[in-house]
């Protein structure tokens, strides 16, 4: 249930410094064949946990990536971050599907917004990703653009939309 459409009933959503230990969680979340079919945009193989775990190391040591952890009551239910591509900065989220529809990602990802205030800021989603579409939206990204790229998750090149945070 969501108050207002986007402030979720009866839940805490925090967001803490992700650390070595969320890894095992947040991996466990990114083998979803659903979820990752949607994000699209994701590891060549997402079964492989030793390469998971050694990409996320680097990204936690990275001082140029803000990851957060999101709980949602003292329990890890996703991600979030802003990091730096192609001179850009941009965001992406990694919610656990039995959350999906529930308002966490758009009030996790409106706290982490209220945290990190470099603008603008870019978040990229794939063409039929709804869901990932009106979060952004929520949150006041416009969309501003479409690109094209191979979408592993998929075996094939797809479109996606570019959103801008200003």
């Amino acid at each position: 249930m969501e108050q207002d459409g986007n402030t979720p009933l009866q839940y805490n959503i925090t967001l803490t410094e992700t650390e070595k230990y969320d890894l095992d969680t947040l991996f466990q979340f990114q083998l979803d064949k659903e979820a990752n079919y949607l994000a699209a945009f994701t590891a060549k193989d997402p079964n492989d946990k030793a390469a998971y775990i050694e990409k996320y190391a680097k990204i936690l040591a990275d001082p140029t990536i803000n990851m957060k952890t999101i709980k949602m009551n003292n329990t890890i239910v996703g991600s979030v971050s802003r990091f730096l591509m192609e001179g850009d900065n941009e965001i992406t989220y990694w919610i656990d599907k039995k959350h999906w529809g529930k308002g966490i990602a758009s009030t996790a990802l409106k706290n982490f917004l209220t945290l990190e205030n470099i603008r603008p800021i870019l978040g990229r989603v794939a063409f039929d990703n709804v869901g990932s579409q009106k979060v952004l939206e929520k949150c006041g990204f416009i969309k501003i653009g479409r690109d094209k790229g191979f979408a592993n998750a998929r075996q094939l090149e797809i479109e996606e939309f570019i959103y801008k945070l200003t």
